[in-house]
């Protein structure tokens, strides 16, 4: 794995498996489980796929909403 990092120019930075809350990407994990992935049933993985990349247009759209930062807040705060 380290090798391949040093070839594309990637920094690997570690974070201990029992403080997931260090990691400030997790909370942007629990946003897309939370409005893309909870509660559903998709027929197929490319349904899955589409309506991920919906969400992830629509969430780099709406930086302001204040449901998805209450709950990015909540994810930051647990």
């Amino acid at each position: 794995m380290r090798d391949w990092a040093t070839l594309n120019n990637v920094e690997l930075a570690y974070t201990p498996h029992y403080a997931s809350w260090l990691n400030r990407i997790e909370a942007q994990f629990r946003a897309l489980r939370y409005f893309t992935l909870a509660g559903t049933d998709h027929p197929d993985h490319a349904t899955q796929a589409r309506l991920t990349r919906r969400y992830i247009h629509w969430r780099n759209r709406n930086t302001d909403n204040p449901r998805l930062k209450r709950l990015i807040n909540t994810a930051n705060v647990a």
